[in-house]
């Protein structure tokens, strides 16, 4: 499992409390330029339409060797492949106030490439102040403990 990209704002921003993996809807030229890492997540997130889940606004840059590609679009929604029991659950726990589904990261697994992502709760402003804090106590310790080696 190699990440072709990641979202690493949502860990900031979202309290993530489920994770879930699903297969994407894409065209051939789109696959190649996925695995060639040109993909953003930044901005994107996983909406339910109906039965259905959508990726909605991850960028795919265009595959260079693919020649003049007439209408695309690189922020176009793309279907998830999720199992009815999956998307019956999601469905559920969507509904509770203040949660949604954010993309994560996006990786090749068995040469098929899939999305993670998960169910966040916003953070407050005081949640992401405490969260900075805790991550520069924890460098001051790794520090401390590099110097008295």
């Amino acid at each position: 499992m190699s990440d072709l990209a990641s979202n690493q704002r949502a860990f900031f921003d979202y309290e993530i409390q489920d994770k879930f993996e699903a297969g994407l809807v894409l065209s051939g030229q789109e696959v190649k330029s996925i695995k060639n890492g040109h993909v953003s997540l930044k901005g994107s997130y996983v909406t339910l339409k109906g039965d259905e889940a959508y990726l909605i606004n991850a960028y795919v840059s265009p595959y260079p060797m693919a020649g003049p590609l007439l209408h695309y679009e690189p922020t176009r929604s793309r279907k998830l492949l999720l199992h009815r029991q999956e998307l019956r659950q999601l469905i559920g726990k969507t509904k509770q106030k203040g949660s949604t589904l954010v993309p994560l990261k996006i990786y090749v697994k068995h040469g098929k490439i899939k999305l993670e992502f998960g169910i966040g709760v916003g953070k407050k402003k005081f949640d992401k102040r405490e969260s900075i804090k805790k991550r520069e106590v924890e460098r001051q310790i790794e520090r401390a403990l590099k110097t008295r080696k």
